[in-house]
């Protein structure tokens, strides 16, 4: 029980930087800042999100999930890929501007729904 929830505090802490340091990065695109080119900004992502993508896969096997996936955790794993391909367009491959910022913002809303289905164990999280 003290692993899991160790993992599941880990797992939580890199949501919220992973979180962070988007809204970061999100701002710089927008103010068009050299930043985005430092090489620790185009690292760090990787390290946070690995350290994230390590901390959910432990708690999936660690609490046997992996069997049977819960749909909550199916929701979960499709709005990732989703906030992934939308986090991509708004921070790099976006070719005007204002797609980015279209982007940024449902990159954020899915962000956020990932989280709310986390809390609700749900894949409709309105309805819990």
């Amino acid at each position: 029980m003290v692993f899991y929830q160790t993992v599941k505090h880990i797992h939580m802490l890199a949501v919220a930087l992973s979180g962070i340091f988007f809204l970061v990065r999100g701002r710089w695109m927008m103010q068009q800042s050299e930043n985005l080119q430092k090489k620790w900004v185009k690292v760090l992502p990787h390290i946070i999100d690995s350290l994230l993508l390590l901390a959910a896969l432990t708690l999936l096997f660690s609490g046997g999930w992996y069997h049977s996936l819960p749909s909550w955790i199916v929701a979960k794993i499709l709005a990732l890929i989703i906030y992934i391909g939308l986090g991509t367009m708004a921070l790099k491959r976006g070719k005007t501007l204002e797609v980015r910022l279209i982007c940024f913002v449902l990159a954020i809303s899915v962000f956020v729904y990932m989280i709310l289905v986390a809390i609700s164990k749900s894949p409709v999280p309105i309805l819990s």
